[in-house]
């Protein structure tokens, strides 16, 4: 592919998603109503240096920014200019699939949330997102949690669970932990959101079959 096409291609895509955003009024929305942020404030803690992968307008990012040295890449310059104004944070024009610009060991802690059910080449993408972290850094994630027992039901009343067409991959709780352990370990995936009943709640204190067959996202950490 030449230099033309490359470019050509990213803003194709960049117009995708800029689309999408628009569309879908997801700028300045969060996904499970922000659940993630507080557990991401906790994983990363302060002093960390940080790569946010897919950042978007950065409602996310603003739980770790504080305190961080924090990088936001993603594909959608719109999404872009809007976190660095509202966050002060860096940025990062770049199309995942095809570009990687960074060097190996830079990052205590990359972010990918709601990112992996987007990009072509999972194990390619981890193991560069590996190679990146210092030894011991940690990568935090997240993807939806495509075999819920909601999307399950849908599916046998032959409806479509998944509208979002920018997504694919499917995760399992299982299959999401079996592909990080092929280059991470300590790994903790928290499902979030989703209801078991409509009076209970997924959280820390319900059981954890149940959370993974209920929660509406996959919610992890894992170490280098």
């Amino acid at each position: 592919m030449t230099d033309k096409d490359a470019t050509h291609a990213k803003l194709t895509l960049e117009d995708i998603y800029r689309s999408h955003h628009e569309r879908g009024k997801r700028y300045g929305y969060l996904y499970c109503h922000g659940e993630r942020g507080l557990y991401l404030s906790e994983w990363i803690g302060k002093g960390k240096t940080v790569l946010d992968l897919g950042c978007r307008d950065g409602e996310l990012t603003r739980f770790f920014a504080r305190g961080n040295t924090v990088t936001g890449a993603d594909i959608d310059r719109k999404a872009l200019e809007l976190a660095r104004g509202k966050y002060g944070i860096e940025t990062l024009w770049l199309d995942l699939n095809a570009e990687f610009p960074f060097e190996k060991g830079a990052f205590d802690v990359v972010v990918a949330c709601e990112i992996v059910e987007h990009i072509y080449y999972t194990n390619a993408f981890l193991e560069k997102v590996s190679s990146i972290l210092k030894p011991g850094g940690m990568f935090i994630g997240s993807v939806p949690n495509s075999f819920r027992m909601r999307n399950r039901l849908k599916f046998l009343a032959g409806k479509e669970f998944d509208t979002d067409q920018t997504h694919v991959h499917m995760f399992s709780h299982d299959k999401l932990k079996k592909l990080l352990a092929r280059y991470f370990k300590d790994i903790r995936i928290a499902p979030i959101g989703g209801k078991i009943l409509p009076f209970l709640k997924v959280s820390k204190y319900t059981p954890g079959y149940l959370n993974r067959l209920f929660g509406r996202d996959l919610l992890w950490k894992a170490v280098k």
